[in-house]
């Protein structure tokens, strides 16, 4: 359940707490929670942000949309996006032109449930990180781009690195399991320069009924979907081995590019959710690496009633509890507890492409063939040959001459004893 329910509180409450991590910053969030559109957000104290907000707002961190773009919103993204660029061959230099005529206000709902600012007096939206820095990379999806989509986000997640992202948001998926070798690389660029990179698991209401890549890959952060209850979602999230925390993706709201305030659910809305708190549990401790930072957020989940083995198909490790995250005693690790991508490469990529070994053994020595028999010339057919006599009329003869010598006595002595019968008298 999430926090805004009396059976969550009943479950927080055994959560431990040993304390805040960080010293809280001074002054408290511009936050009016009578306001309708800030009331909306349930996940504020559902998912403990609210009381996170105690310690940190997310500065000093950096959130990555690669998505349609952040769109030029008065209030709601003034000072957050710091740096963009346009991957789909279709967008503006900046990334702040909104890419496609069906998905383009997806980017700037993503973003403003990241780290959206809000407005000064407390009211209108505001994100998980409103203090987060954010940069914008526009990608386009299907027709909306020039640019192949496997190079668009294999070159956004490369750029995003290299302009300073402590985590990287994508929500989207491809439906696919297997993914292309070039994002091999990109990710792998990303992992080996501390990025946090949470994935969305992809909604079943749209077709995806397991993970696709870019959640299958090992090492990123995949979050699943669950309603205002803490339910899984049956619409608006999917299943999977590789999730690995739970968020809401049913009744969100995000700021459009015109800046209208609009609902919408999926976990393309789950997943800034949970790089907003990536971000929160990065300023607050700014000496974690992105392994510690995603063992944190799944290490302090609120596990749901009937899990078993976890990661659970249906919700990983739990729901997501930002205070948890950030004040909890959690003891570091050393690898990424999501996977590693190299390893998985060096298994599965690498074999794949080298040389058969050459053979060590000496090759066995087979004794050359007798020489053949020197042709015959070629005679009549209607003449014995030295064959047919030997094996055919030698052996006819020989047999044949006792035969008729056996016949012609046989025969003379016959005759013989006719005549003597046809001289002696009757008597």
């Amino acid at each position: 359940m999430l926090r805004n329910g009396v059976a969550m509180a009943t479950i927080v409450a055994s959560v431990l707490l040993l304390g805040a991590a960080a010293t809280p910053q001074p002054g408290p969030v511009p936050d009016d929670p009578a306001d309708p559109d800030r009331a909306a957000e349930y996940w504020l104290d559902g998912a403990g942000i609210r009381d996170a907000w105690q310690t940190t707002r997310g500065d000093g961190a950096t959130i990555a949309i690669i998505d349609t773009g952040i769109a030029k919103v008065p209030g709601v993204f003034d000072g957050a996006v710091v740096d963009g660029t346009d991957v789909s061959g279709t967008g503006t230099p900046d990334g702040r032109t909104p890419v496609g005529a069906i998905d383009g206000n997806h980017g700037s709902w993503v973003a403003s449930l990241a780290a959206g600012r809000g407005s000064a007096d407390g009211k209108g939206m505001i994100g998980v990180a409103p203090e987060a820095d954010l940069l914008s990379i526009s990608v386009g999806f299907g027709a909306a781009a020039a640019v192949p989509f496997t190079e668009q986000v294999a070159e956004a997640m490369r750029w995003a690195v290299d302009h300073g992202a402590d985590i990287i948001n994508l929500s989207f998926t491809t439906n696919t399991l297997d993914w292309d070798r070039s994002w091999d690389d990109a990710f792998l660029y990303a992992f080996e320069h501390d990025v946090v990179v949470v994935v969305a698991a992809g909604n079943r209401g749209s077709g995806t009924d397991i993970i696709g890549a870019p959640a299958t890959i090992p090492g990123v952060l995949t979050v699943g979907g669950v309603d205002q209850t803490g339910t899984a979602s049956i619409e608006a999230s999917t299943q999977g081995i590789t999730i690995g925390i739970a968020a809401p993706s049913e009744g969100l709201r995000g700021v459009s590019a015109d800046g209208t305030v609009v609902p919408w659910s999926g976990t393309s809305g789950a997943a800034p959710i949970v790089a907003g708190i990536a971000a929160l549990v990065r300023s607050a401790h700014p000496d974690l690496d992105a392994a510690n930072v995603i063992n944190r957020i799944i290490k302090t989940a609120i596990k749901v009633p009937g899990m078993a083995d976890l990661p659970d198909p249906l919700y990983g490790y739990g729901l997501v509890d930002a205070d948890a995250a950030i004040s909890a005693d959690v003891p570091k690790v050393s690898e990424n507890p999501m996977g590693d991508l190299a390893e998985w490469v060096r298994l599965f990529r690498r074999a794949e492409s080298l040389p058969q070994p050459e053979p060590t053994a000496a090759p066995v020595e087979v004794p050359p063939l007798p020489d053949a028999d020197a042709p015959t010339e070629p005679g009549s057919p209607l003449l014995p040959s030295a064959e047919t006599l030997r094996y055919g009329t030698l052996p006819l003869i020989a047999l044949t001459v006792p035969g008729i010598l056996v016949a012609l006595g046989v025969t003379a002595a016959a005759r013989r004893i006719r005549s003597a019968r046809a001289r002696t008298p009757n008597p």
